[in-house]
């Protein structure tokens, strides 16, 4: 299955290459529409209704970061992930709080890129360990709000948690603990909903401050 694709960014040579690249790709993703600043991505997203929107944050004409916030409220099927040059702290927490599916830098290896992307279509999280790392001490550090800490996680609860903020995918975590990939979803929805976050990596988060593992 190909990845419906829209590409966010104002940069029209950067965002040409970029689609270039993908549609030599085609039979991983399939780009369905650009656009150059927020407003055209929330237009362009309710119009096509794509898999996945690549976004850029710094746009002179609408905000990546407030594009993403409206089209999760609205299209919450969408993922976004954003696709950046900013490397800036405030930036790489609030895409995640405003509930983008990833946050990559623009020097990515395309290599990686599409394997994230492939990632994000098994609800995983499109993000490098480096960045992933750094956002998990951000956020262990009081950059989001606190966990659900009265909440009580079962033991495979536990289990599941603790592989998914060590990075594993949803295949790898049912591979270790000799369960389902299915399983591995419903327990993950119920950790979600236990912790009061709203995704894997603020769950990851609650990980590294409760010490169900370390961050690096």
């Amino acid at each position: 299955m190909t990845i419906k694709i829209i590409v966010v960014d104002d940069h029209k040579l950067f965002r040409q290459g970029l689609i270039g690249l993908m549609r030599a790709n085609d039979d991983l993703v399939e780009v369905i529409g650009e656009a150059a600043s927020g407003e055209e991505a929330i237009q362009l997203a309710h119009q096509l209704r794509p898999d996945v929107i690549l976004m850029d944050i710094q746009m002179p004409d609408g905000d990546g970061l407030e594009a993403t916030r409206q089209i999760r409220q609205s299209l919450p099927e969408i993922a976004v992930v954003m696709l950046t040059a900013s490397e800036l702290d405030e930036h790489l927490y609030e895409a995640v709080r405003l509930g983008a599916a990833g946050y990559l830098l623009k020097d990515l290896d395309a290599t990686e890129l599409f394997d994230l992307l492939a990632g994000v279509m098994r609800d995983e999280v499109a993000m490098t360990r480096a960045m992933a790392s750094r956002l998990l001490k951000i956020m262990a550090n009081g950059g989001s709000r606190a966990a659900n800490t009265d909440s009580e996680l079962t033991e495979r609860e536990i289990e599941v948690l603790r592989l998914l903020a060590q990075g594993a995918s949803n295949p790898q975590i049912a591979e270790e603990l000799v369960i389902t990939v299915n399983t591995v979803k419903s327990h993950i929805s119920h950790i979600l909903a236990k912790l009061q976050v709203d995704n894997r990596t603020q769950a990851a988060a609650y990980a590294v401050q409760k010490g169900i593992v370390a961050s690096e």
